[in-house]
């Protein structure tokens, strides 16, 4: 196995957050995933006509979850280093791809974003701040995408053309359960909140923060139950919010 340098490997990476920079409907991400992978290219063919010729094959179509595409881009990588066929390249990536936009878009934009931003609710009522939800969505949310990022450009390097067996063994049902379950907890905690209203000194006593605390236990053990999905809870809590402001 040969190994990338430390220097590339940070290329790769550091550029995969532009890999939707070019988007289009011709080859969705084909173009973004060719400049991604431009450093594995040129230290593979050098200043040549293959370099060209490789660039070209890596800017078709292509297109998965801007999050997860690192997996693509690091497995594409090695593949291109150990001199893989062209041929068996393109259909690696044809067949991974549709993979990792499903895995994408149930995991992170149906679960782990609504969460982050029931985080952020969930503090912006209990602190009467807004820098501090938005501060607190940011930093949460950033410190588990850039993460996931980087965790999937070394999946991606370390499988190879065999990620896809890699993949099998992720525990992608747990994380999904973990991640429902704590838009959950977040949604049971938010909606006494938002029926408290602001806080006031006669609010902060232990009856009224025990209500939030029970109702976000609630929301733990049964939020998965009713399966109700984190975009819902999202507006179940915005309806409410607005309801009790408009009564009040």
């Amino acid at each position: 196995m040969k190994r990338l340098p430390a220097s590339v490997r940070w290329s790769v990476f550091l550029r995969s957050f532009a890999i939707q920079g070019s988007w289009n409907y011709r080859t969705l991400q084909g173009s973004g995933f060719a400049y991604a992978l431009m450093p594995v290219l040129r230290h593979v063919y050098g200043d040549t006509e293959r370099l060209q010729d490789a660039v070209i094959r890596h800017s078709t179509l292509f297109n998965a979850h801007p999050y997860l595409a690192g997996i693509a881009l690091g497995a594409v990588a090695r593949m291109e280093v150990d001199g893989e066929d062209a041929a068996l390249i393109e259909r690696f990536k044809t067949a991974l791809r549709g993979s990792l936009g499903t895995l994408g878009d149930r995991i992170i934009w149906a679960g782990w974003r609504p969460a982050c931003v029931l985080l952020g609710m969930v503090v912006l009522l209990a602190t009467s701040s807004a820098l501090a939800g938005v501060a607190s969505f940011l930093l949460v949310y950033n410190t588990g995408h850039v993460g996931l990022r980087w965790w999937a450009l070394q999946l991606g390097f370390d499988g190879g053309r065999h990620v896809g067996e890699r993949m099998r063994t992720i525990p992608v049902s747990r994380w999904h359960r973990f991640v429902v379950t704590t838009a959950a907890f977040l949604l049971g905690a938010a909606l006494p909140l938002i029926a408290v209203g602001e806080f006031t000194e006669s609010r902060l006593s232990l009856p009224w923060m025990a209500v939030p605390a029970m109702a976000a236990v609630v929301g733990w053990f049964v939020g998965t139950a009713i399966r109700m999905p984190a975009l819902i809870m999202l507006a179940v809590v915005t309806i409410a919010g607005f309801l009790v402001h408009l009564i009040s």
